[in-house]
């Protein structure tokens, strides 16, 4: 029998004792290192794995008007969720919520049982107050209702081509909820729970919540009163006339704010799937273009002034009713001409050939050049998606004729936030502002303004004193030429009437016409541009005089008393025909006894409030030109 010795023995158990020290040294390294290095890692892991997340949707920042009030707004809408590993009867549980929710049972009965952690029912989504609280009652063990919101316009069809609207998910996807989508949405948080593999609750571990983070306010230029008085006229005209349709916008000429905006046909932002997709795709007040006709004359006029080519109260034209140009024959719109006319009364009565006249003073090149001054061709910037940059003539194509039919506004077409922004810079001193409609984003917590936009000066285009000169003239064409059914008494106003023929496969349409009107007052220092383009009224002259200046006239009269402008005593008399109304100036009757008052109140009606002998206070104020046998209301001490 062989013997091992001692020493062998020892060597042997050294080896061993060495390995199980290296053994245990990598164990206890690995196990530091899953400890101390992967802990959290490992730990999140699990946690995920236990966990349930129940979704908590931010608020969604509301949209104002510049005097705060709200235009888009949020309503509650809980919604239902379902965790099926906690469904205890699946059967049971689906024939009590299916009623409640209105929906299939066996539908129900597939979302409980299915291999997910978390199920969202289409239609538990959104759900009023009165519905959850049904939902609730059933006191269904894995029924969850969580916290949402739905998208709320509380004016309906009021700027809805402007806001635009949003998804199920709240996701802008029209006008400015998509274009400040990222700034109105804020960030989701949520509920967390903790269950076993089986989907019990674990009570031992306390649940988690991340609060959401609600999106910015977006406070507009827009005012509420002058949309509203907008929206009101064009639903006038809409019944009236019964339009193709109708484009109005409203601007701050000193700044490029737009204070009102719409179109028709119309929509409800609520209800957009109930329209067809042509209707919400087009916000026509800055992607409609087309030939402006004569409003495009104030470019002309406003050129041949700077350029010093014109003397309107001493240069004089003869209208025989057509000009000849290039082999062309084109006509005034009054047959057989105005005969001889200042060039003042060119403007008023917005004679053809007379602006044919300007053009070939300025020539082709001039023309053009103010014509893209004024920003025409290009867009305007405004901030809504979808804008056009309307057609010109490229400068080889520009002959004696083209040059002639774009001196006086047809074979150019163009959008009418283009025309708004000209006319601006025109009456404003000279200046092309950049127009925009989002005024400021604010944190809805903090009220702190994340940002705030400013207006944005493009260029100066023509100088004051041409300005001073167009403002006078246009004036001159409310209150004595075409532009007459926009005249408001005591309010000077400015502004300039178009008739635009509508073409399809290059010939024009008969009886078919883009008439508008743009006007601005008070025409000493405008404050408040208003354009208005109606296309193909029907059962009407189409003529911009006939039935977009008085559209206009609306608008601005009702607007100026909401912002509060003071009447002028000073404007040019209104030059009146049979048709026009007999006006008649209010005298001032305070002081007035009862018998006086009657002796006085010939042309006019009388409502009296109060029991005293003499007047104190009477609407409207003396001095106020009205209708004759308008009410004069008084009031007695």
């Amino acid at each position: 029998m062989k013997r091992v010795s001692t020493v062998t023995v020892r060597k042997r158990l050294s080896y061993f004792l060495l390995i199980g020290l290296i053994v245990f040294l990598i164990i206890d390294v690995r196990l530091g290192y899953v400890q101390f290095v992967l802990g959290d890692d490992l730990s999140g892991r699990a946690r995920d794995s236990w966990s349930r997340n129940i979704p908590f949707e931010p608020e969604r920042g509301k949209i104002t008007d510049r005097n705060g009030v709200p235009i888009a707004e949020n309503k509650s809408a809980p919604t239902v969720y379902i965790i099926p590993r906690q469904i205890e009867n699946p059967t049971a549980a689906a024939e009590s919520l299916a009623p409640v929710l209105n929906v299939s049972k066996d539908k129900l009965y597939k979302r409980m049982t299915a291999n997910s952690s978390i199920e969202r029912i289409p239609e538990g989504r959104k759900i009023s107050y009165e519905k959850a609280r049904e939902v609730r009652a059933l006191d269904i063990k894995g029924v969850y209702i969580a916290e949402d919101s739905k998208r709320h316009y509380p004016f309906g069809r009021y700027l809805s081509h402007v806001l635009g609207f949003t998804g199920i998910d709240n996701q802008g996807l029209m006008g400015l909820e998509l274009y400040y989508d990222k700034e109105l949405r804020g960030k989701r948080g949520s509920v967390q729970f903790f269950s076993d593999a089986k989907g019990r609750r674990m009570p031992d571990m306390s649940d988690d919540f991340e609060a959401p983070v609600d999106g910015y306010d977006l406070k507009l230029t827009i005012d509420t009163r002058i949309q509203t008085i907008m929206e009101r006229e064009l639903d006038n005209a809409e019944a009236q006339f019964k339009p193709d349709g109708i484009v109005a916008i409203a601007m701050d000429p000193d700044n490029g704010e737009i204070l009102a905006m719409s179109s028709r046909p119309s929509f409800d932002p609520a209800d957009f799937r109930d329209v067809p997709q042509e209707i919400y795709n087009r916000n026509l007040p800055i992607w409609s273009t087309y030939e402006p006709g004569s409003t495009f004359k104030i470019i002309t006029l406003a050129a041949a002034l700077e350029e010093g080519l014109v003397d309107l109260e001493h240069d004089h034209f003869y209208d025989r009713g057509s000009v000849k140009v290039g082999g062309a024959n084109l006509r005034c719109w009054k047959k057989g001409g105005h005969g001889s006319q200042s060039f003042l009364e060119v403007v008023q009565n917005s004679c053809n050939p007379g602006f044919v006249e300007l053009g070939d003073r300025l020539g082709k090149e001039k023309l053009f050049q103010y014509i893209k001054g004024f920003g025409f061709g290009q867009k305007t910037g405004i901030d809504l998606a979808g804008e056009g940059t309307g057609i010109l003539f490229k400068m080889d194509q520009v002959g004696p004729v083209e040059q002639a039919t774009t001196a006086f506004g047809q074979g150019v077409s163009v959008t009418p936030i283009q025309q708004v922004a000209a006319v601006a810079a025109a009456v404003n001193g000279g200046t092309l502002y950049q127009p925009y409609i989002a005024k400021e984003l604010v944190d809805p917590i903090t009220g702190t303004v994340a940002m705030r936009k400013t207006p944005v000066a493009k260029r100066r285009v023509i100088s004051e004193k041409t300005s001073k000169e167009i403002r006078h003239a246009l004036e001159s064409v409310v209150a004595q030429g075409t532009g007459r059914n926009a005249f408001i008494d005591t309010y000077r106003v400015g502004g300039k009437t178009g008739t635009a023929q509508k073409a399809k496969d290059g010939r024009y349409l008969e009886n078919n016409h883009i008439v508008s009107f743009i006007g601005f007052a008070p025409a000493d220092d405008p404050q408040l541009v208003v354009y208005a383009a109606v296309d193909n009224p029907k059962g009407t002259i189409q003529f911009g005089g006939t039935v977009a200046a008085p559209i206009v006239g609306k608008i601005m009269e009702d607007s100026l008393r909401a912002l509060d402008v003071k009447p002028r005593k000073n404007q040019i008399e209104k030059k009146t025909n049979w048709l026009d109304p007999k006006m008649v100036t209010v005298p001032d009757l305070k002081g007035f006894t009862r018998k006086e008052l009657l002796q006085q109140m010939l042309d006019l009606k009388l409502e009296v409030s109060g029991d005293g002998t003499k007047v104190v206070q009477q609407a409207p104020d003396p001095g106020v030109k009205v209708e004759e046998g308008s009410v004069i209301r008084v009031y007695m001490k």
